[in-house]
């Protein structure tokens, strides 16, 4: 077996208790030891998404124990690359916690960041669905911590409600993992590609009881329409850092779609999430664009910002097909990047702007940075509407050609082309104003204080970190022909089963249809 398939689980779970035991009073030692943690993950992510393209699934059976009866990690070209996005994502918000203070406004803060990151590469690794509902505990339990950190009544209040929903969630998870398994008599992905194609006919109803069940749970992680509402709150209230790595949580939810209905309940049966999941996804276009437009504070306009580019991303893997599903993979790649990207550079806005906060009204221009922080609300944003050449154009270039066969072909390319112009004209409205609307006016005490608030230093980490998550999509661009070759490949994976059925139970595994 290889074991480096583990690390990317047992490197945070080991480190976060070591943070907790052995360094709780030493700030200075969890910055080292949390940085370090996150650059060897993103090492070890990249060598396994290497070694991932060149060869088909490994399995890693913990105890040794034989598959379907044991606990098993899968190492595909999808679980590679949802590992990779989170490590490069997990460099970048480190380095901002640390370089903004942010990390030291409450307690717990790098061992929590490692716990949180157990818990979502457990889910992008494991082969089971008992234990995707185990590692979607962990990362949740992870970033209630997470969201509450720094105190204060408005994150208290959003984090019970964030609470509140995700408990509803986990017991209609724990439903759908009971009726699934009192069909089939497994959990395991592969054991279950082979059994649910098997299932007697007086046994179906329950068994799509169960799916539709699991669909509605991936749903709410993924912040679909409608219950998304819980996004906005917890987003905007969290601090700036976890609000970026909470970009790759909703992802989480679009990852447990892909895989389960193209693995599971694939073929035949993958009309139990399309025939839903499509509608549902143009809604929450619909929804999260408006909002944009009708935002009054910079945070809840990239909160729905983040609400339409998950419908974008839904669109398309609601098609089930390989070249939609390509679509959605780079669209899922830049929108994590692009989402990131435009909370940290909201943190630092927000920092600098004094009593106006967050809210788009005019006010004195920034103390420090102002023009590298306009230079960088415009990249992310330009990114995030789908405007050209970055990335969100290309993503939504895909989508649309993706949809060409598609019998909602009118439907979809109207809301997408639609909501990308409303888009546009909420991010220049909210630009304008925090930037150029306010570049005139002066301070409370006159120029002197201006100037003042100008010389207050700053540190280089928080707008390195952004900068990484801009250089991050400007990348994906320039290479986004290898990039498309690679998803192309796991996309023929995700819909020829029988690689992955074989690497779990072995060849002799039985495949029907």
């Amino acid at each position: 077996m290889n074991h480096w398939i583990a690390v990317p689980i047992v490197l945070p779970a080991m480190m976060a208790p070591l943070i907790v035991l052995a360094m709780r009073h030493d700030l200075l030692m969890q910055r080292v030891f949390s940085a370090a943690a996150s650059f060897a993950l993103l090492a070890v992510a990249v060598a396994l998404t290497l070694r991932a393209a060149g060869a088909p699934p490994e399995l890693y059976q913990l105890g040794n124990w034989q598959a379907p009866f044991g606990i098993v990690l899968v190492l595909d070209r999808l679980s590679a690359l949802m590992l990779l996005l989170t490590s490069l994502l997990a460099v970048a918000v480190t380095l901002y916690a640390i370089g903004s203070g942010w990390d030291k406004r409450g307690r717990h803060f790098h061992a929590l960041f490692q716990f949180q990151l157990m818990g979502i590469n457990g889910a992008f690794l494991t082969g089971d669905v008992f234990n995707l509902f185990v590692f979607f505990e962990v990362l949740l339990i992870a970033s209630y911590g997470l969201m509450l950190h720094g105190g204060g009544a408005a994150r208290l209040k959003a984090g019970v409600q964030y609470v509140v929903i995700n408990l509803a969630g986990s017991t209609l998870f724990l439903i759908a993992v009971g009726t699934i398994y009192a069909v089939t008599g497994t959990l395991n992905m592969a054991d279950l590609a082979v059994k649910v194609p098997l299932v007697p006919a007086g046994d179906q109803a329950l068994l799509r009881v169960g799916a539709l069940l699991l669909l509605v749970v991936f749903a709410v992680k993924a912040a679909l329409v409608p219950i998304h509402f819980w996004l906005p709150g917890t987003y905007a209230n969290a601090p700036a850092p976890v609000a970026a790595l909470f970009a790759i949580m909703t992802k989480v939810g679009a990852y447990s779609i892909i895989r389960v209905f193209t693995l599971v309940f694939g073929g035949e049966d993958a009309w139990l999430a399309a025939d839903w999941l499509l509608p549902a996804a143009l809604v929450t276009l619909v929804v999260g664009n408006l909002g944009i437009l009708g935002a009054t504070a910079l945070t809840r306009l990239i909160c729905f910002s983040v609400i339409g580019s998950m419908g974008t991303l839904l669109t398309a893997v609601a098609l089930f097909t390989p070249a939609a599903t390509v679509a959605a993979l780079f669209y899922l790649i830049h929108s994590t990047f692009a989402g990131a990207a435009l909370f940290l550079v909201n943190g630092l806005i927000v920092e600098r702007r004094g009593s106006a906060g967050d809210r788009l009204v005019t006010a004195p221009r920034l103390a420090a940075n102002g023009g590298l922080l306009a230079a960088l609300f415009f990249l992310a944003a330009i990114g995030m509407a789908g405007m050209p050449p970055l990335t969100g154009f290309l993503g939504k270039l895909m989508v649309l050609d993706s949809a060409r066969d598609s019998a909602s072909m009118i439907t979809i390319w109207t809301v997408i082309l639609i909501t990308s112009l409303i888009s546009i004209v909420g991010f220049a409205r909210a630009g304008s104003l925090i930037f150029w609307k306010s570049a005139g006016v002066p301070g409370p005490a006159g120029t002197a204080a201006t100037e003042a608030r100008h010389a207050a230093p700053h540190s280089g980490l928080p707008i390195a970190a952004a900068g990484a998550m801009l250089a991050a999509m400007v990348a994906l661009t320039v290479f986004a022909g290898p990039v498309t070759g690679y998803l192309e490949a796991t996309a023929d994976g995700l819909y020829d089963r029988g690689a992955y059925i074989r690497a779990v139970l072995g060849a002799d595994a039985g495949i029907v249809r």
